[in-house]
């Protein structure tokens, strides 16, 4: 469970015109390890309020750019959205002495008592390094508990990240844990940099019945076959299939097997976001931390690539023929605000705004 406590960051707020919001801190806790995690929201989250109805936890990216995700998430809401809606976004802490590659400006720095990762394990849900007893999957479970017992009128909760936060998001899908109440829960995916795969096949594109070169599938008129990739019997790219891209050395930590959380993925009501300039390695496309391993280059070559090749996988062999892609924002490269600000960011963050 979760406590509110007070924390020295509560007097500061956004300094743009949009909705400012303080830091909040909340006690997450397990059998016999406690740490703070901080939060920006658009509510006071010690105060019940039964005009909220949907709930909207918001994942930062890779700089940890906190309030521009959270200002991307409420612009995309509007007005008259916000009025019944709640919208959180968690800081995943690094230590001031590691936090030089994932900072934002604004950030405040780590203090006594906070969860720490690195920049990026939190992305994959691995254990905070000074509270192993806590993972980011457990702060994201603790943060929906909260919701639900602190705002009773809340009907929907949306778990919603965008690059590195699509990360955690997508690996959080089948691991999540049951909500303490009735409650639709739904995930929105926001261009990551790899995907977790539950099968050991990977796509391949084709246009025409043919091969095609990934970099002509820029829209969804690629279509694409899975096979078994050739590095996985040569042997050179051993991981590709292991966590955090496949269900190989599946972590003891995460309380549910493969099968489990793949079944759970199955069942769960997930919509996929894509920038559709979101390609290559030019200005604004944020190249310098995409994942460039051999696991993450057999799913494609870029974000928009890789996530145009996961729908096509999540259509065949998890979706049951479903289609989850919005269709990608057009005018977008790698950058929050334009993506969920888009029409299709507004519709799946938000559908009944559709």
């Amino acid at each position: 469970w979760l406590a509110l406590v007070p924390t020295a960051h509560a007097s500061e707020t956004s300094v743009t015109s949009e909705i400012a919001a303080p830091y909040q801190a909340l006690l997450l806790q397990t059998p016999g390890a406690s740490g703070l995690l901080h939060v920006v929201a658009s509510a006071p989250l010690d105060v019940g309020n039964p005009a909220i109805t949907t709930a909207v936890i918001a994942v930062h990216g890779h700089s940890r750019d906190v309030m521009r995700t959270f200002q991307a998430t409420t612009a995309a809401a509007g007005a008259s959205q916000m009025a019944h809606t709640l919208v959180l976004a968690p800081v995943f802490q690094v230590a001031a002495a590691r936090a030089t590659r994932c900072h934002s400006p604004g950030l405040p720095a780590a203090q006594a008592g906070d969860l720490l990762w690195t920049c990026s394990s939190w992305q994959q849900g691995a254990a905070a390094q000074n509270t192993p007893n806590i993972t980011a999957f457990m702060a994201i479970d603790q943060l929906v508990a909260h919701v639900l017992q602190q705002f009773a009128s809340v009907k929907t909760v949306t778990i919603a990240g965008f690059s590195a936060g699509g990360q955690l998001v997508q690996r959080y899908v089948g691991l999540a844990t049951a909500s303490v109440r009735p409650v639709h829960r739904r995930y929105v995916v926001g261009s990551p940099s790899s995907w977790l795969y539950f099968d050991p096949e990977r796509p391949l594109p084709t246009r025409d019945g043919h091969a095609a070169d990934w970099s002509t599938c820029t829209t969804e008129t690629c279509e694409f076959t899975l096979s078994k990739p050739a590095a996985a019997d040569s042997g050179t790219c051993p991981g590709y299939d292991q966590w955090k891209y496949g269900t190989g050395h599946w972590p003891t930590t995460h309380g549910r097997s493969a099968t489990e959380a793949r079944a759970a993925y199955v069942a769960a009501d997930v919509t996929y976001l894509l920038g559709a300039q979101d390609t290559g390695s030019g200005k604004g496309t944020a190249y310098s931390v995409l994942d460039t391993t051999c696991s993450a280059q057999l799913q494609g070559p870029y974000r928009l690539q890789r996530g145009l090749a996961y729908a096509a996988y999540d259509k065949a062999r998890l979706a049951g023929g479903a289609h989850r892609l919005m269709p990608p924002a057009e005018g977008c490269r790698h950058d929050v605000r334009c993506v969920f600000t888009s029409g299709s960011g507004r519709a799946a963050l938000f559908p009944a705004s559709k």
